[in-house]
């Protein structure tokens, strides 16, 4: 008997021992209870993504505090990670695109937001390498002015110009702007809106 023909003869022993044991439930080849527990988390961690993109870390959490067995669940995830289903790159770039469009946030806030998501340094570097200042500073500009607009009476003293002014710069401390910049730009738009409540 050749090298070839002795291979094929093991591998049928092999297969007919396999199918005998499985036909009395005893093949551990495929390990039913695990692959049921995992895909019970597949499907939890599907669905919280289906809600929103997540971190690698908060996707982690959410389904440890569903008290899903640690293993299972960093399988999945591993799983998740390997289909690009789950990417921590793409959820921080996504993050700071969006956030910094709709919610008028600084690159500081965002990046605190996403460290407390887990986002690694170096992947929230990267993500907020598309957050120039130039575009931070007009941003800022947007929530000042917005804020400013909401002033429908002309302040009758210096005390309530201070009031407004730290209304308008509450609005963008609120959103990591820094303190001079926030300052300048919510004078600008508080004097703006004034001169329009003038007119």
């Amino acid at each position: 008997m050749d090298i070839q023909a002795e291979k094929i003869e093991k591998l049928r022993k092999a297969l007919d021992n396999f199918e005998r044991a499985h036909a009395r439930g005893e093949s551990d080849f495929f390990d039913h209870e695990k692959e049921e527990k995992k895909a019970n988390v597949r499907r939890r961690a599907l669905l919280l993504l289906n809600q929103r993109a997540r971190s690698v870390n908060e996707l982690s959490t959410r389904l440890k505090a569903l008290e899903f067995e640690e293993d299972i669940i960093n399988e999945v995830i591993g799983d998740l990670t390997r289909s690009k289903l789950l990417d921590d790159e793409v959820f921080a770039t996504e993050w700071v695109r969006q956030r910094a469009a709709r919610r008028g946030k600084s690159s500081r806030a965002l990046d605190r937001e996403l460290q407390e998501k887990g986002v690694d340094k170096q992947t929230r570097a990267a993500a907020l390498e598309q957050i120039d200042q130039a575009d931070e500073r007009d941003t800022a500009r947007a929530v000042a002015v917005k804020k400013a607009r909401s002033e429908t009476k002309i302040p009758q003293d210096r005390a309530d110009y201070d009031k407004a002014l730290r209304r308008v710069v509450g609005a963008l401390a609120r959103r990591g702007f820094p303190a001079g910049m926030s300052m300048d730009l919510a004078r600008e738009a508080l004097d703006a809106r004034i001169e329009d409540l003038k007119n």
